[in-house]
């Protein structure tokens, strides 16, 4: 098992505790579906916005300060697609003029990722009755 640098794993832990508006946009519409994502994974060296890791897909959330580091971004995607990864970019304008559009192409790429399979929502908790906590 490979330990990961605690560096890495505290700045995913900041990412994830101040998001992006689009992060919010898209993780609200993506999370309740299975199999489940994942925001701020860390594969080493890079920290991935968002990921499907039983899909291996790799959604990256691209604001404009990545304009100036085209050449950075494609070295970083070529990493991760040798480590198996499907890595779909998406800039942050996009994703807020059409969120449901985005959470949709997430979906449906990783839909093809895994064969076919559509992730499904969770079980709805309508008509449940609710058991008692204390008896």
């Amino acid at each position: 098992m490979r330990r990961v640098d605690p560096r890495l794993t505290a700045r995913a832990r900041e990412l994830r505790n101040n998001p992006t508006p689009a992060e919010i946009a898209i993780w609200h519409r993506v999370s309740r579906y299975r199999p489940p994502f994942t925001r701020q994974h860390v594969e080493a060296p890079f920290i991935i916005d968002l990921v499907c890791r039983k899909a291996k897909l790799a959604i990256e959330l691209d604001g404009s300060q990545h304009i100036e580091t085209a050449h950075a971004d494609a070295q970083r995607t070529a990493h991760l697609q040798s480590l198996g990864w499907r890595v779909i970019r998406l800039w942050n304008s996009e994703v807020l003029a059409n969120p449901d559009g985005a959470a949709r192409y997430i979906l449906s790429t990783a839909a093809e990722c895994l064969g076919g399979t559509h992730p499904q929502p969770l079980p709805s908790r309508e008509g449940r009755a609710r058991r008692p906590r204390y008896r």
